[in-house]
């Protein structure tokens, strides 16, 4: 007797394409709805590691700019050229842009608000970073809630109060401290990275993991990775022994993002 084997129904599909210092890019989709958060790589790399996760994407009904620093939008216009994709962005962020000869179609929103893409709700939040107007998203589609926060100084209150009740959260993990003491940045680099405008250390990530990290995440993907200053392996300790700590190694699958290759693809 022939086995009937059923297919399961992905609601959300989650992929980060690349998240480092040197490019950023995450790819979500439902049934019915495609979105790229950041352009940090060029065009031919974006549409090869699209194809690598079987997402011969052609068409993208949007991709979502969280701030104007290169390694989130050096392959922006080329890339929304090419798929004639409209661009979220904020309205202050927009003309820091280098636009070129190119005239976008832009769905220009201002920081803090809530909009619709498709079936997906997007919540947009202000970070702490030195950027013009950075924002993080939440991402809400059928009962599952997706948190993507990176470049930030410091986990404010309100970004904690965002991410409550997210399954998937995707937040930066960027430097080993003494690393970044001891390495080859000029000092005045050193202070604007560990400053409350710049990224979150390892030891800033675990603290948060102990005393905020909630119940509901079920995957905690840490990425933006610097590739000078730490180590996708001092990450994966720290933040394991943290998970540890507060009883949640067993309920919370931690996920390294590291740099130069996309993660695994996540699915609910």
């Amino acid at each position: 007797m022939a086995t009937i084997k059923f297919r399961r129904r992905i609601i959300v599909k989650i992929c980060v394409l690349a998240s480092s210092s040197s490019g950023n890019a995450t790819f979500i989709r439902t049934e019915r709805t495609r979105i790229l958060v950041d352009a940090g790589l060029g065009k031919r790399d974006v549409l090869a590691r699209l194809i690598a996760i079987d997402e011969q994407c052609e068409t993208l009904d949007a991709i979502l700019v969280s701030h104007e620093h290169s390694d989130h939008v050096s392959g922006l216009v080329s890339l929304a050229r090419h798929l004639n994709a409209p661009i979220y962005i904020t309205r202050l962020t927009a003309p820091a842009i280098p636009w070129g000869e190119y005239t976008p179609t832009l769905d220009c929103f201002q920081a803090g608000t809530n909009f619709t893409i498709g079936d997906i709700e997007i919540d947009s939040f202000t970070i702490p970073h030195d950027a013009i107007d950075p924002v993080g998203f939440c991402f809400r589609t059928h009962g599952i809630k997706i948190g993507l926060v990176t470049d930030l100084g410091y986990v404010t209150d309100s970004i904690k109060f965002h991410l409550r009740g997210a399954d998937l959260l995707i937040l930066e993990s960027n430097h080993d401290l003494e690393m970044l003491k001891v390495g080859p940045y000029p000092w005045s680099v050193k202070q604007r990275v560990m400053g409350r405008k710049g990224h979150l250390s390892n030891d800033v990530v675990s603290d948060f993991i102990r005393d905020d990290l909630d119940s509901s995440i079920s995957t905690l993907v840490l990425g933006h990775l610097s590739e000078h200053n730490n180590h996708p392996e001092i990450v994966r300790a720290t933040a394991g022994r943290a998970l540890d700590r507060c009883g949640r190694a067993l309920f919370t699958r931690l996920v390294v993002a590291e740099p130069k290759q996309q993660t695994e693809v996540f699915v609910y």
